[in-house]
């Protein structure tokens, strides 16, 4: 059990809006004006070709019979299951879009299905999907084919055609079983129902089941957070992703069903967590990264163990992919020194793809400097450890670099010898903090209002 010390104090220091650094520079410090469609497509292929033709899909499907109250993603709420096919052949569209310009024929590392539900869709659609994406194309021999779930509308038939498909990593949102938080989150979804779901994972071949599971959501308790970590613990997922819930209401209205008196404070949420970190402990699970737990047995583990982990806007990977091609509705795309996001309107989206252009609204392209930062910061997400060079920095931010070190070593967050920092496993919490000590952007222009969710 982890025995950190002073914990407290540290709480009202660092729990500040922070960014979470799915990506680098952070979406809000884009630059809009740097991105051009040509210059993009550019980028995608000339990572395309530095990788011999590998890449991972992100494939974004929005649409949601429910809606989540504690859910920031991009989603469209219908119960019209008419929207499938067109939005399909719009994905598609796009995806032939992208082929056109690379040079070879791809190979496919990944593919996520992410939304939204992407369940929403049946499971014949999903399947044409996949395979329409992977006809002409290589599947890599070690790929990971995933797909995120709502237990609520997922049905055996879609785990056994997507095994079919090539599917072999499942994520299932459960958040918190304790019925008021599910109450006042408007996510009613029984323990039964989810274990029914791992078990179909399970017969079908899924070799990595993850779980979500969320710390700081309006109405919970440390006694919630005990009771579904136990009924967690029963299903034996490979692994668990222990997210601080955001809240962001002035990015997601939905939110503001309930107030911040409602919500856990920061010593609250810290003792969720704690508990929450402990018991996943004492199970099997080792800590990895920023927020994740693994069993030895997956893939993720692995990675950690080897210091090949890599984090993108799909949150911690076994791959090092360096080319992501976003697909859908307000899908992010990452070829490592560009950014492009589409559309997120699903019917300006889809206008966009029939009229033969592709999606973009927005994005950026990376500098040397954001690329030596983008490199370090992912070395502290994922390996817990940086080399610290005084000449990637803007003249003056160094001096600021030193000053924000002292203190954090002060705090037994870091350490700091021969220019290698080291993160403490009590600095693993206050990740994003260290993290934002090297944010030349955020150094450069303080955010005006409030930008990012606390780091706790």
């Amino acid at each position: 059990m982890d025995n950190y010390t002073n914990i407290l104090p540290l709480l009202s220091k660092y729990d500040v809006p922070i960014p979470r650094y799915t990506s680098y520079p952070t979406v809000p410090y884009w630059e809009p004006q740097s991105l051009t469609t040509k210059n993009w497509l550019s980028a995608v292929v000339n990572t395309f070709t530095n990788e011999q033709g590998h890449l991972s899909l992100y494939i974004h499907l929005p649409f949601c019979e429910n809606l989540c109250t504690f859910c920031a993603c991009n989603k469209r709420i219908t119960k019209n299951h008419a929207v499938e096919t067109p939005y399909l052949e719009a994905v598609l569209k796009e995806w032939q879009m992208y082929r056109s310009a690379l040079p070879s024929e791809p190979v496919i590392q990944e593919i996520h299905l992410g939304g939204g539900t992407p369940t929403f869709f049946s499971p014949q659609n999903l399947v044409h999907l996949v395979t329409q994406i992977t006809r002409g194309a290589q599947i890599a021999p070690n790929h990971e084919f995933s797909v995120e779930v709502h237990p609520n509308y997922t049905t055996e038939a879609h785990l056994q055609q997507l095994a079919a498909a090539g599917f072999n990593r499942i994520s299932l949102g459960v958040q918190d079983f304790d019925p008021t938080v599910q109450f006042i989150i408007n996510r009613i979804q029984t323990f039964e129902k989810t274990a029914e779901v791992v078990n179909w994972a399970r017969k079908y071949g899924y070799h990595s089941i993850n779980i979500d599971l969320v710390y700081g959501l309006p109405k919970q308790t440390t006694q919630s957070v005990a009771y579904t970590i136990d009924k967690i613990n029963r299903l034996k997922p490979h692994r668990i992703a222990f997210y601080s819930y955001a809240h962001v209401p002035w990015k997601s209205k939905v939110q503001r069903r309930y107030t911040d008196d409602d919500l856990p404070n920061a010593a609250q949420k810290w003792q969720m967590y704690q508990l929450g970190r402990n018991l996943l402990l004492q199970n099997g699970f080792t800590a990895i990264g920023m927020d994740h737990f693994a069993l030895p047995t997956d893939p993720l583990f692995t990675a950690a163990q080897q210091g090949n982990m890599h984090r993108n806007f799909m949150g911690y990977t076994t791959t090092q992919n360096k080319l992501i091609i976003g697909l859908g509705a307000s899908s992010i795309g990452d070829a490592w020194t560009a950014f492009a996001q589409n559309e997120k309107d699903v019917a300006a989206y889809q206008t966009a793809v029939e009229q033969g252009t592709l999606p973009i609204v927005t994005g950026h392209l990376l500098t040397p400097q954001d690329l030596a930062t983008r490199r370090l910061i992912l070395d502290l997400m994922c390996r817990s450890s940086a080399v610290i060079d005084p000449n990637l920095f803007p003249p003056g931010m160094f001096t600021h670099i030193q000053q924000q070190l002292n203190l954090l070593q002060t705090d037994a967050l870091v350490n700091l010898q021969n220019n290698t920092l080291t993160v403490t496993p009590q600095g693993q919490l206050f990740i994003r903090n260290i993290c934002a000590v090297f944010d030349v952007r955020l150094w450069q222009k303080q955010p005006q209002g409030v930008l990012f969710s606390k780091s706790i």
